[in-house]
């Protein structure tokens, strides 16, 4: 059964739900919708990069620093974020901190990004585990090595994302103040 997308309505009252839609109909008419992102860190402030499948309706097979994905019809920003970090990495009870909301829109995908991270704890929320329809593979890299990353033309990386990290950069200088 094909999934069931909020619409969002892109006027002053940011979050307004406005209806639903397939989510095959969002994506084939890049309508506006919502969706999480979580930045996940460690205690060393580190992030954990990943490359996401080649099957993935969105930016397949580019490397990402985000997960998350659309926020269903009727569920609740946290709860989709909660949702989505068990589902693309196995992480459960992670405590989500709220980092940002704005809208991103491009060619292929117009939403509100509802932005948290967490910190990550191997002793307290076990292994990451990937769902291979969604992760590829995975890794931590220092903030100082993933802004060099971002600069190296060759590196595919997810535009939403990097504008996402942008953001997340200046509005956090303990992430190294470098922008990617």
């Amino acid at each position: 059964m094909e999934e069931i997308v909020a619409l969002y309505a892109q006027d002053e009252v940011p979050g307004r739900v406005v209806g639903t839609a397939r989510r095959s109909r969002v994506r084939a008419e890049n309508l506006p919708h919502a969706a999480v992102k979580i930045l996940v860190r460690d205690a060393d402030g580190r992030i954990y990069v990943h490359r996401r499948t080649k099957t993935k309706d969105l930016y397949p097979g580019l490397h990402d620093v985000w997960v998350g994905g659309v926020i269903a019809a009727g569920e609740e920003p946290l709860s989709a974020a909660e949702r989505e970090l068990a589902e693309e990495l196995g992480l459960r009870g992670c405590a989500l901190r709220p980092t940002m909301r704005h809208w991103y829109t491009d060619a292929y995908t117009n939403y509100l990004t509802y932005a948290y991270e967490t910190l990550y704890t191997p002793g307290r929320h076990g292994p990451i585990i990937h769902q291979p329809t969604e992760v590829a593979d995975g890794w931590w890299l220092p903030w100082r090595e993933l802004t060099a990353q971002l600069s190296d033309p060759r590196w595919q990386f997810v535009p939403d994302g990097r504008e996402h990290l942008i953001r997340y950069a200046a509005q956090h200088p303990e992430s190294g103040g470098h922008h990617p």
